[in-house]
C-alpha cells in the first residue's frame, strides 16, 4: 500500500492507501483536506498510518483506504496480524490534516451551506476512534494548509511540518 522511498527507511504513504511499519522504519505523507491517522502500539514500537480522503464509502468496497469508515478497519487488521492478534486495547491514536482546503456544494442563500471535507473527515475519524476505543492523543487539525506528517513508529512521536508554519511535535 505504501512505497519505500529512500535508504534512510522512510516510507510514504500516498493519497487514499495506508502503511504499517516497525522501528527503524519511519512514515509520512502530506495532508490537506484530508486527514492522516497514525495509529501506534508503544510497547510493540510498531504503528500505521492511514491517509484518509473521504468520510465515509457509502458502501463502497474498491479503494479501502480512501475512506475512514474502511481505511481504519483495514490499518487495524494490519497491525494485528503483525502484532499476531495482540492490538485490542493497545493502540493509540494520533491525528493531523483535515483542512479547509476546498468548499462543496453551492454557497448560494438558495442552496444547502457549502461542506467542509476537512472537518466532515475529521469527524468521521473521531466517531469511529470512539466507536473502536482508541483513545486520541493528539491532534493537529483544521486551519487551511497543507501539513507534512513523519511518524516514527519507535518513538510514537509525530512531527507535523506547515509550509512557513514550523514544525511541531503531537
Amino acid at each position: 500500500m505504501a512505497q519505500e522511498s529512500d535508504a534512510s527507511n522512510v516510507v510514504s504513504v500516498a493519497i487514499g492507501r495506508w502503511a504499517v511499519a516497525a522501528s527503524p522504519s519511519r512514515l509520512r505523507t502530506l495532508l490537506g483536506s484530508c486527514v492522516g491517522v497514525v495509529l501506534h502500539d508503544r510497547a510493540a514500537k510498531l504503528g500505521g498510518l492511514a491517509h484518509v480522503v473521504l468520510p465515509d464509502s457509502r458502501g463502497a468496497v474498491e479503494h479501502p483506504g480512501k475512506y475512514a469508515d474502511t481505511a481504519i478497519p483495514a490499518l487495524i487488521a494490519e497491525l494485528e496480524q503483525a502484532m499476531r492478534g495482540k492490538a485490542a486495547g493497545r493502540l493509540v491514536a494520533k491525528l493531523a490534516g483535515g483542512a479547509s482546503m476546498f468548499q462543496v456544494g453551492a454557497t448560494s442563500t438558495t442552496a444547502p451551506a457549502a461542506k467542509n471535507i476537512g472537518r466532515m473527515n475529521q469527524e468521521a475519524v473521531e466517531a469511529i476512534l470512539a466507536s473502536l476505543r482508541i483513545p486520541i492523543l493528539g491532534r493537529d487539525l483544521g486551519g487551511d494548509g497543507g501539513r507534512n506528517l513523519m511518524f516514527d513508529p519507535a518513538s510514537g512521536r509525530v512531527q507535523i511540518r506547515s509550509p512557513g508554519g514550523g514544525e511541531r511535535e503531537i
